[in-house]
């Protein structure tokens, strides 16, 4: 017969009430993507299952990550899983270890805004407690976080960039586990992650951006005037009341706005000249450092004018030097 499916019901922060196992929270969200197979899906829940219990917990005795996988609060999302925790209870646990370095006390691995629930309605906690050293730790977080379908790239690229400086090891192995991505995903993450800190800040999670426009974003920024430029944006009046998405690309097109127009300044500068009366023209062509003069003529005067300013540019440019430095009259 068979296997039934141990996580056909599982429970998102929405916090809808049903039944549950005891070992749900281990894969909540998962896909095949995370875990691969509905049977390695249910294999990785009963090694999680064994001799572990969700207990109830003082919210006041559990310490925060030691890495964090959220930076942005979203103040909608939290007050919608408190009212439902309120009314349902807290059907999900969430999971904690013992604390590496303060007797009696733990620290959570995920599950962070269920703990802030659980403070700010004065409960205790349902927490499965489980013995785990620090590169678990990570691991864990990092799977949990990648099984949330609507995880900000943001946020996971500042994730595997806080496991980067924590060096675990030489390859980044245990980054591309936590987050199963592959090196490619990760390097742009890294160098993501790497914006002024005030840049990122002031766009937020931005959930609707995915890795190739937050990287285009930092494709932009690698220019120091870009830089100075996006400063300015940020700082813009009304900029902080725009929605995250909606600042990301504001910030995005003014770059790219500079861009061009400093694409179209530097164009070369085009024009023409004719003496009155005479049988010889030029098509001048200028930038900021070249001037090409090209004579032309119907007869063999445009060879003749050449030559003749040919051999006169020494007495033609020191007339210049002698005029441009001599100070000029007041009128």
């Amino acid at each position: 017969m068979a296997r039934k499916n141990p996580f056909a019901n599982i429970l998102t922060d929405k916090e809808q009430p049903a039944e549950r196992s005891v070992v749900e929270y281990a894969a909540r969200g998962a896909s095949r993507s995370i875990l691969g197979t509905l049977d390695e899906m249910a294999a990785r829940a009963d090694k999680l299952a064994t001799g572990e219990t969700i207990v109830e917990l003082d919210p006041d005795t559990i310490d925060a990550s030691f890495v964090r996988d959220r930076r942005a609060h979203n103040e909608q999302e939290f007050n919608e899983l408190l009212e439902a925790i309120r009314e349902n209870g807290q059907n999900s646990p969430i999971l904690v270890r013992p604390h590496p370095k303060a007797s009696r006390r733990y620290m959570a691995v995920f599950g962070h805004r269920r703990l802030l629930v659980a403070k700010t309605l004065g409960r205790k906690v349902r927490a499965v407690v489980k013995e785990m050293v620090d590169h678990e730790h990570v691991v864990t977080l990092g799977q949990e976080n990648s099984a949330r379908s609507n995880a900000p790239f943001i946020e996971r690229a500042l994730f595997a960039a806080d496991l980067a400086r924590l060096r675990y090891d030489e390859d980044n192995a245990i980054i591309l586990k936590a987050l199963s991505i592959d090196r490619t995903t990760l390097s742009k993450m890294l160098s993501v992650a790497a914006l002024p800190a005030s840049v990122l800040e002031a766009i937020g999670e931005a959930k609707g951006v995915g890795r190739d426009r937050w990287y285009e974003l930092k494709l932009l920024m690698d220019k120091p005037s870009n830089q100075d430029a996006a400063f300015e944006v940020i700082k813009e009046e009304g900029f902080a009341a725009l929605p995250s998405d909606t600042r990301f690309d504001r910030l995005v097109q003014r770059l790219k706005a500079i861009r061009t127009r400093k694409r179209v300044q530097a164009g070369p500068e085009k024009r023409s000249w004719s003496p009155t009366g005479g049988s010889v023209s030029a098509d001048i062509t200028a930038d900021a450092k070249r001037f090409t003069l090209a004579i032309k003529a119907k007869s063999s005067e445009a060879r003749a004018f050449g030559d003749y300013l040919s051999e006169n540019l020494d007495r033609l440019y020191e007339a210049f030097r002698r005029d441009s430095t001599q100070p000029r009259e007041e009128p």
